[in-house]
């Protein structure tokens, strides 16, 4: 890609009152229904979010990720969401990044939601990824990752941060302020995609957002009901900004032990 080109990010926010009773076909009509040219989908986007995911935990080659695999080959662009995976005796839960080709990457949720029971059940993530795509640089995350500020500090190594959530009603104000401290911190984009409506495992903020890398809010889904949402992303706009306001050559170098 060049630094010129536009690049189309969009966020879709599921309800978790409906999704554990949709089929994935139904939330596979709605990813290829979407534009744009990746579609960030929310954490356990087939499930909804159990904390003990025992019961709905899958292979990584089981039904949710070859769909999510099918739907990104057939619409011929990227999807990314957080599935519920067994992986030989432990459970991950794991982003998935699937190219229009095929091709998987990932990205094991590090921080687990100790509050919530998650650490009780899931085994955590050992290091970060960045995904590249179309030239552009994705740092995944998921969910409560957003609290820890050094796991997604920017050291010129990506251009987009993509976090897949399922970020509880109680705490809106806190899901909106730290996807905005992000950001800004890393003078990055970030999409963050979360659920609406309420499940078994409590009621979600909704409020998924595209914010710039002025911290801007270039798009934000309702508190409530599903949506959609694209956002044009020009890495050369980012790119003269962050040459303009050089605050990376003034971070505090450290070194991340993974």
């Amino acid at each position: 890609m060049k630094s010129d080109e536009i690049f189309d990010l969009t966020l879709l926010q599921l309800d978790a009152a409906t999704v554990s009773a949709q089929s994935l076909e139904t939330i596979g009509e709605a990813v290829l229904r979407a534009p744009g040219d990746l579609v960030l989908l929310p954490e356990m986007f087939a499930t909804g979010f159990r904390p003990d995911a025992t019961a709905v935990a899958q292979p990584a080659d089981g039904e949710i990720v070859t769909a999510l695999r099918g739907w990104a080959a057939e619409s011929g662009k990227a999807v990314a969401g957080s599935v519920a995976v067994r992986d030989g005796a432990t459970l991950r839960n794991r982003l998935f990044f699937a190219r229009p080709s095929g091709e998987l990457a990932w990205y094991d949720k590090r921080h687990l939601f100790r509050p919530g029971g998650e650490t009780g059940h899931f085994t955590p993530g050992s290091g970060r990824t960045v995904v590249e795509y179309r030239g552009l640089r994705f740092l995944l995350l998921v969910c409560y990752d957003l609290r820890f500020p050094v796991w997604s500090r920017c050291r010129r190594d990506y251009d987009v941060i993509l976090c897949s959530a399922a970020w509880p009603e109680s705490r809106r104000d806190v899901w909106r302020t730290l996807l905005c401290a992000r950001a800004l911190e890393n003078q990055a984009w970030i999409v963050g995609t979360n659920f609406c409506g309420e499940d078994s495992s409590g009621r979600y903020a909704g409020s998924s957002a595209i914010i710039d890398c002025y911290g801007r809010f270039r798009a934000e889904a309702p508190e409530r009901g599903a949506a959609c949402r694209t956002v044009h992303f020009s890495l050369d706009e980012q790119n003269r900004f962050r040459e303009r306001f050089p605050t990376w050559r003034d971070a505090d170098d450290f070194v991340l032990k993974q």
